[in-house]
């Protein structure tokens, strides 16, 4: 016989052991059904020479295994590190496109990695409203040139797959005075919904990169493509600092048949203007200094009209703030994250120790940026107030900030794209 207590210990056990197994299948499952969602409804391979450096971003698919041949023609299986390359690319590519050997397969360390968020930059990247940097003595001016990009365009009717193959740019100008050269690389996006984000590899000190890569989307029907854009933005990869802007290019695919066969284009490589950039929403910042203290106290209050990120037509959106000395970064901090709103309130302060000697070199980074649980957090939009202010009212505000100490001054500023 058990005791009426006992009973009721075991019982409440049971009753507590099934309540948190039920939760935990429920979270895993609710969890699979969130990432399953947001799962994009497209695909895309990358081709550097033919060979597919992506081949993971395709699965549940039969992967075959290029075959090589020796010297007396006889077919060898390809070895340890040669890389898988799925059957359904076969179709896009001609035997034009094999690889001229082992070699042919690029390094890992020749891809741009970036260990914070992918697109952020810093104020020594500041663009101008012209579109050239504001820091860099190198940065092209109205009269240099900027070179020409040379790409192709096609498309595969059987798999509805649009295939972007940049091959190679001409008379980049210089963004290292050192070396006397430039270490290139390509970030593609196709607009308006920039989800197709792409970059190549970076090619080190030359002016003449020869890229020969091969970005296949799938998923985008023949009938949209008069509505897309192509936009390519042309950098210079910089290892202590963050990589330099040399330009962009915008191809509307409406003007651009590819019906027949691949299209050949070569467009020339223009100063990026920030004035064309789809509006990223506003933020509304209160900036005070206290001489006597020498402390600055900035107040992210809260934003508007910002863009739609995830899948519910809204955002998670958090503020990181970043104080620069210079080129360098003296502090970092960020707010809380506003979950399901395209409008937050966030009413958080932070103060800093600020010397009044040092000011004039003092900027300012607002990073307006996405929080997502299961993948990469995405840069929503930026601004900058002080030394490298790229707008008037950027400027205009942190001039009232040093004319009027001890007194809070709060603005609303459009967010630039990143």
């Amino acid at each position: 016989d058990v005791s009426p207590v006992v009973a009721g210990l075991i019982g409440a056990t049971v009753l507590v052991v099934s309540v948190s197994v039920t939760v935990f299948v429920w979270t895993c499952c609710h969890q699979q059904a969130e990432k399953k969602h947001k799962t994009p409804p497209y695909k895309f391979i990358h081709m550097l020479k033919g060979i597919s450096i992506y081949p993971e971003t395709l699965s549940n698919k039969k992967k075959i295994i290029r075959i090589r041949r020796d010297k007396n023609g006889t077919p060898k299986e390809a070895g340890r590190g040669n890389l898988l390359v799925d059957a359904a690319e076969s179709g896009l590519m001609g035997s034009d496109k094999a690889p001229d050997g082992p070699n042919a397969a690029p390094h890992v360390d020749q891809l741009p990695i970036k260990v914070d968020y992918g697109d952020e930059l810093s104020p020594d990247q500041s663009l101008t409203p012209g579109g050239s940097k504001t820091s860099s003595p190198s940065s092209p001016g109205d009269d240099v040139m900027l070179g020409e990009l040379t790409f192709s365009v096609d498309y595969n009717f059987p798999k509805k797959a649009l295939v972007v193959t940049i091959q190679e740019a001409h008379g980049l100008p210089v963004m290292d005075e050192h070396t006397q050269s430039s270490d290139p690389y390509i970030k593609m996006t196709i607009l308006p919904d920039k989800r197709h984000r792409v970059k190549t590899r970076v090619l080190r000190k030359t002016l003449e990169p020869v890229f020969d890569e091969t970005f296949t989307f799938y998923g985008i029907p023949y009938s949209q493509l008069q509505d897309l854009v192509l936009h390519f933005l042309v950098l210079s990869f910089d290892r202590f600092s963050r990589d330099d802007v040399i330009g962009e290019v915008m191809v509307p695919l409406a003007g651009v048949d590819p019906s027949t066969g691949k299209v050949h284009l070569t467009r020339e490589i223009l100063k990026r203007n920030i004035q064309k950039c789809i509006s990223r929403g506003e933020l509304q910042v209160s900036l005070s200094y206290q001489p006597v203290a020498q402390r600055m106290t900035v107040v992210v209050l809260k934003a508007r009209h910002l863009p739609k990120m995830d899948i519910t037509g809204l955002s998670d959106p958090y503020v990181k703030v970043n104080v620069y000395y210079g080129r360098k970064r003296i502090a970092k901090k960020k707010t809380h994250v506003k979950k399901c709103t395209l409008n937050p309130v966030f009413n958080e302060s932070f103060i800093y120790d600020i010397p009044v000697d040092l000011l004039p070199d003092i900027s300012i980074e607002f990073l307006v940026i996405d929080f997502d649980r299961t993948t990469k957090n995405e840069v929503v939009g930026r601004l900058i107030l002080g030394a490298h202010s790229v707008t008037a009212a950027g400027v205009e505000h942190w001039r009232e900030v040093c004319d009027n100490p001890r007194k809070p001054i709060a603005k609303w500023h459009s967010l630039s794209e990143y």
